[in-house]
């Protein structure tokens, strides 16, 4: 459904330390960098997670409201990637677990990047 999803960031260096542990544990690479800009997909994809400085040169800034989610191939890998968070200056906004009120096997964990943006690491299969 969705091409890309960009996400703004005041200090790219710090971005990149921090998205590439996250990305790791979902067995997502960089694909491309650039001193404005690192992106993030699939081994022989296309980038389709861009960590951009604002074109408009302006601070970025968290939306509220907004949440950026990646998917995670097991509970192990939620698990994973919330620690790479954290470990790289990111803040917890929700440790992993289930979250039944979605659905039953909805098993996520919530971060904000160094910037504030939020980030849901999540595995929607059975454990």
């Amino acid at each position: 459904m969705f091409s890309h999803v960009t996400v703004g960031s005041n200090d790219i260096a710090r971005a990149r330390r921090f998205y590439e542990g996250v990305t790791a544990a979902l067995g997502l690479e960089r694909q491309a960098d650039y001193p404005e800009a690192v992106a993030y997909g699939r081994p022989g994809g296309r980038p389709q997670l861009w960590i951009v400085r604002p074109l408009d040169k302006k601070t970025a800034t968290a939306g509220n409201g907004v949440t950026i989610g990646l998917d995670a191939a097991d509970r192990a890998a939620v698990d994973k990637a919330h620690a790479a968070a954290l470990a790289a200056g990111g803040s917890d906004e929700g440790k992993p677990g289930l979250r039944t009120h979605y659905h039953p096997n909805y098993y996520g964990a919530y971060v904000r990047d160094p910037d504030g943006n939020k980030v849901c690491i999540v595995c929607h299969k059975p454990a």
